[in-house]
Parts: C-alpha cells; structure tokens; sequence
C-alpha cells in the first residue's frame, strides 16, 4: 500500500509515452480517461481519507475519467475522425523527445531540495514528465482534438505537482481549476464544429491559417 502511489505514477509516465506513440484517437481518449481517473487515487492516498481528499479524489474521477473522455469520444463519432494522419513531427522522434524529458524530469527531481517526505517520491519526476508529454502533444499534433488531449496531459502534470501542496491547497481553488478544465473541452468543442463546418474533410488545425483573411 505504501508503494501505490509510486506504481501510480509509473503507469502515468508509461500512458504517456502511449499517447504520444499512437495515432488511434479513440485510445488516446481512452489512454488519457485512465491516466485520469489513476491521477485521481492520488489525493486519499497520500494525504489520508479526509473530507478534502475524497471530494478532490471524486471530482477528479468524474472530469478527468469519466465526463469529459466521454465528450470527446462523441465529438471523434460526430466528426468521423479515428487517427491523427499527419503529425508535424513523426511517432518515433516524438517518442525520443519525450524519453528524453523524462529522463530529463528524474534528474532534475532527484537534484531539488525537497522535504524528507518527498525526497524519494516520484511526484516531481512524474509531473514535470507528464507536463512535456503535453507540450509535446500540443505542438506536435494537427487535430483539434488531439490538441485538446494535449491540454488535458499538460493539466494532468499540474494536477500531479499539486499533491505536493494537497493540505495547503483549498478545495474551492482545486474545483476552480477542474472547472477551467471543463470550460476548455467546451470551448474546444465550439471550435471544432466551426472548423467542421468550414472544412467538411477535415479539422487540420494548419487550416486556421487560411482564415487570417
């Protein structure tokens, strides 16, 4: 029990490299719905059963798991879209980066002043990990929903360092910052609709460029 929240963050590090080594959009909403609710053990397990962990631990649950994967699921079927053809940097050089970041990420936790509590725990390296992977995904990805599961990675990486700070952290900020999530898929979602009735082929988000004009 004591070691679960370390396997937790290892399999958050692995889906990461899934996410950014797939072109199936359905399985990297499935990838980031898992890594999500994983995330979401988080918060009971390191700073006990409390009141404020528990809630965190369900509202993480039901965005991060459950409600807003089941969102972009729907909006990949109302689009017809399964695979993110064209990526602006390969599967293989983008695997690369992110092992290096990762690596990158251990280094720099192991060489931070930390307290006694944390010095040998995995959250830093995980959560500057999973903050690159997604970078990375934003950068290197065209579709506007891929961009969107980029955001959710990168959130998740902010969500991972806040454990640190889970006691000193109010609730009311935390929801706010699940809120802002959930706002974001919405406004993600008007996006590609606009984007989709404007190029009934495709949501390449390279297509903006023609609507400068």
């Amino acid at each position: 029990m004591h070691n679960l929240p370390d396997f937790i963050l290892i399999a958050v590090i692995l889906l990461n490299f899934f996410l950014l080594g797939t072109s199936r959009l359905g399985a990297c909403v499935q990838a980031v719905a898992l890594q999500g609710a994983l995330l979401s053990l988080l918060p009971p397990l390191l700073s006990g059963p409390t009141v404020h962990a528990l809630a965190l631990s369900g509202g993480a649950f039901c965005l991060k798991g459950l409600v807003i994967p089941a969102l972009l699921l729907r909006a990949i079927r109302k689009l017809d879209i399964s695979r993110e053809i064209e990526p602006r940097i390969g599967y293989i050089p983008t695997l690369l980066l992110v092992a290096l970041f990762t690596a990158a990420a251990f280094v720099f936790g192991d060489r931070l002043p930390l307290l006694a509590a944390h010095l040998h725990s995995l959250i830093i390296p995980a959560s500057l990990a999973t903050l690159a992977a997604g970078f990375l995904t934003l950068i290197t990805r065209r579709k506007a929903i891929t961009q969107v599961l980029g955001y959710l990675i990168f959130e998740n990486g902010i969500f991972v360092f806040g454990m640190l700070l889970a006691e000193a952290m109010p609730l009311m900020v935390e929801a706010g910052v699940l809120l802002d999530m959930l706002v974001a898929i919405f406004v993600m979602g008007i996006v590609m609709n606009h984007i989709n009735r404007e190029f009934s082929s495709s949501i390449d988000t390279d297509h903006l460029n023609l609507l400068r004009e």
